[in-house]
């Protein structure tokens, strides 16, 4: 199992920890670094940052919103980062959810999720791999475009820029078990967003007979400290965001997953609680058996052991949420 650092997105402004962190995870032999964006600050720019001050480690995005662009200028930006980077890049895509599509960037969510993803990785696969000029008849994604309000003067076109890997490896954020039985079908990852290791069940069947060189690679909050109690508070506060803050009461996929892993009046509850204004509560309100299950906290000992169960299942990747140097130390000498 490799290790991967994932930094996410900014909060208010730049983290000035993120690249050093990057920088100490390749010096311990992590394998990739992973940056994020919701609605502030973008993945592709931090990691081009972090891309010119290393040289080994991996480059990922974990995950680019799909909703933010249209699927050929992911595609340049991906390919771009690859030449610069020396061929470090891997894409990690995600959906989001209506909340975000509708309400930062001012799309509709698609009726069918499937079929926009798999429209959407269909086309950045095309361009990465220039073979002829890129055309989709799609529903969501149509190449060239035909609509009624435009010119008719659109034709397929192929990149200018040759990409450096035609077979840079893409990952999709899936939470629902056809999402992920579709990933796997589609993608060369998955980036499961809760990971239990003793209930993979939760996703479906198709955890059970993933392809051959698939990537599994769950984002797990990692911390060495004496009171597990203290530590996990940081991950139910981001349970608490996500759950309570990242969707519609009426449609949420956190919410939908946490009531999956057997947690559904737990969920409604941290729902009611975030969206009544009442987030202190909402925080408490996460179990801690969820929290812990789904990260790896407390003392080195109890990580260690706790560590085997991931490795038992098929992660192939684990990627730590750590800001702390220590943690990310012990991390790697327990997993070498």
């Amino acid at each position: 199992m490799r290790l991967g650092l994932a930094l996410g997105y900014w909060g208010r402004g730049p983290d000035a920890a993120h690249l050093p962190l990057a920088q100490e995870a390749e010096r311990l032999g992590y394998d990739s670094v992973w940056t994020a964006e919701s609605w502030g600050s973008d993945a592709f720019t931090p990691l081009t940052w972090i891309a010119a001050r290393t040289s080994t480690i991996k480059l990922g995005t974990a995950v680019a919103q799909m909703a933010a662009r249209s699927p050929v200028t992911t595609a340049m930006h991906a390919l771009t980062l690859d030449h610069l980077c020396g061929g470090r890049m891997m894409l990690g895509l995600g959906l989001s959810g209506p909340q975000v599509v509708e309400g930062w960037y001012g799309r509709p969510f698609p009726a069918s999720p499937l079929t926009a993803t798999r429209e959407y990785v269909d086309v950045v696969r095309q361009v990465l791999r220039r073979t002829a000029p890129v055309s989709l008849d799609g529903r969501f994604h149509p190449l060239p475009y035909r609509g009624p309000d435009g010119t008719g003067l659109g034709k397929p076109l192929k990149p200018i820029t040759h990409p450096l890997r035609p077979r840079l490896p893409v990952l999709l954020g899936a939470e629902g078990p056809r999402n992920v039985a579709q990933t796997a079908r589609i993608a060369d990852g998955w980036l499961p967003l809760y990971w239990a290791p003793d209930r993979p069940e939760v996703y479906g069947d198709a955890v059970r007979d993933l392809p051959e060189g698939f990537l599994v690679a769950p984002m797990v909050r990692v911390r060495v400290c004496d009171d597990v109690a203290e530590g996990l508070l940081p991950v139910k506060a981001m349970l608490g965001f996500y759950i309570g803050g990242m969707g519609h009461a009426s449609r949420n996929f956190h919410a939908d997953l946490m009531a999956r892993m057997g947690y559904p009046e737990e969920a409604r509850r941290v729902q009611e609680l975030f969206l009544a204004g009442r987030r202190e509560e909402a925080v408490l309100a996460v179990p801690d058996a969820f929290a812990d299950e789904i990260s790896l906290v407390g003392p080195r000992e109890r990580i260690a052991e706790r560590l085997e169960s991931w490795r038992r299942g098929p992660v192939t990747d684990l990627l730590a949420l750590s800001p702390d140097p220590f943690t990310l130390r012990v991390l790697a000498e327990l997993n070498s």
